[in-house]
């Protein structure tokens, strides 16, 4: 047999160790993706990115530590156009441009939202309080700024945290639930049939809004 040897450590501020900390970032994403917080272990996620599991621990000290990175890389992932929108904004552009990112987000990194969506089935038991504050406080802001279009008669009257709900639902379950699509559908999606699928979504939730479609998503 081989000798069994270890890579070489590498400072995390060096680029090396930079490249080091995103390898191992994207293995715990995948392993937390199939596995959950609590199936993915710390051994599995250095086999996956083809590590000691000494070497991930120099990294980052403990799974909770390396978990808490992966959910900030996704929210870093899910930073939208939406969150700078204000009351001048066009609501039908805005709520529009905000699903195709939503769509798009599901179908190039679904594995972001299986974590997300595992975490969240779960009821959140490894998100900081920060987070949830953070969140909550966006949320308010953006049922205020939906309000305020409403006020202006810039869209019809309906429940802003039910049109948010809705938002999320229609879009991440295309990765959550990528499985059962291509199921259904025979094959997997290609992305002309995906565009089609993003402007049939903000066609149903604008037209429950009042709004008219944008030109560029019409298909």
């Amino acid at each position: 047999m081989f000798p069994i040897t270890t890579k070489k450590k590498s400072n995390p501020t060096t680029s090396i160790g930079l490249k080091r900390r995103t390898l191992i970032i994207s293995a715990a994403l995948k392993a937390f993706a199939e596995h959950g917080y609590s199936g993915a272990s710390i051994q599995k996620i250095a086999d996956s990115a083809n590590l000691s599991k000494t070497n991930v621990l120099y990294y980052f000290r403990s799974k909770k530590l390396l978990y808490s990175e992966v959910m900030s890389s996704i929210l870093s992932i899910w930073d939208s156009s939406f969150d700078r929108v204000t009351v001048n904004d066009c609501p039908a552009q805005a709520l529009a441009n905000y699903i195709a990112e939503k769509m798009e987000n599901s179908r190039t990194m679904p594995l972001s939202s299986k974590v997300f969506a595992i975490e969240i089935i779960n009821g959140g038991p490894n998100l900081d309080t920060s987070f949830k504050h953070t969140h909550k406080l966006w949320v308010q802001d953006r049922i205020t700024l939906i309000e305020d279009w409403m006020t202006a008669g810039k869209m019809d009257n309906i429940n802003p945290e039910y049109l948010l709900h809705h938002i999320w639902a229609s879009t991440q379950y295309y990765a959550d639930f990528s499985y059962q699509i291509e199921n259904v559908h025979g094959a997997h999606m290609s992305q002309q049939e995906f565009t089609h699928a993003t402007n049939t979504v903000i066609k149903l939730i604008l037209k429950g809004c009042g709004l008219i479609v944008p030109e560029h998503y019409l298909s």
